[in-house]
């Protein structure tokens, strides 16, 4: 009797485990599953190819000035949200503040969005400067991510935007140095191209 209920449990554990792995792989954007094992790059979906919420936002920035995203409107736009908390959103980056300069006079902006407290984000910034600019968001802030494929509004979350304002990409999870900067080279190259 004990073997087939055996069985039973773990044919039932098997089908949640493909039927788990399936829905990341259809979907990009797992909402049950941890951050860490969601680190997913994904085109974006002709849903979001649309201008998104995230152009109308106004965030302070660490000094405190209000920043308008509509000020980067006509660069290859990379969004990366993030906490001091979060390790792999620390591990990234000083990657990220290399590719900023690298590609700054390519019309590349990237925008840190930290979901944490100015306190801890100044600290961090001693310790690991950082070239772009910082700026302070909520919980609520990490909801304007939803619509572009992070469903479990996890952390670290980037967000690329071509030219037109066009979202080309998103990684949920840590961003490699050489996927991030090949990417920028192609969205460079497709304007240097027309």
């Amino acid at each position: 009797m004990k073997t087939p209920l055996l069985l039973v449990a773990g044919v039932a554990a098997a089908l949640v485990t493909v039927a788990s792995i399936s829905y990341v792989l259809t979907r990009g954007s797992p909402s049950d599953a941890p951050p860490n094992l969601a680190a997913l790059t994904t085109p974006a979906t002709p849903q979001a190819q649309t201008s998104v919420a995230l152009t109308a936002l106004t965030l302070p920035d660490t000094a405190g000035v209000n920043q308008v995203f509509s000020q980067w409107r006509g660069k290859i736009l990379v969004v990366n949200f993030w906490a001091t908390w979060c390790p792999p959103c620390r591990e990234e980056m000083p990657a990220f503040s290399r590719l900023a300069e690298k590609h700054a006079a390519n019309g590349v902006q990237f925008v840190g969005i930290s979901i944490d407290t100015l306190n801890n984000v100044l600290n961090f910034q001693k310790r690991t400067p950082v070239s772009y600019p910082l700026l302070i968001g909520t919980m609520e802030t990490v909801q304007n991510t939803i619509p572009l494929g992070n469903n479990a509004q996890a952390l670290p979350f980037t967000a690329i935007f071509d030219r037109s304002g066009v979202l080309h990409s998103v990684k949920l999870g840590r961003l490699p140095e050489a996927e991030l900067a090949h990417t920028l080279q192609a969205l460079e190259a497709n304007v240097e191209g027309k």
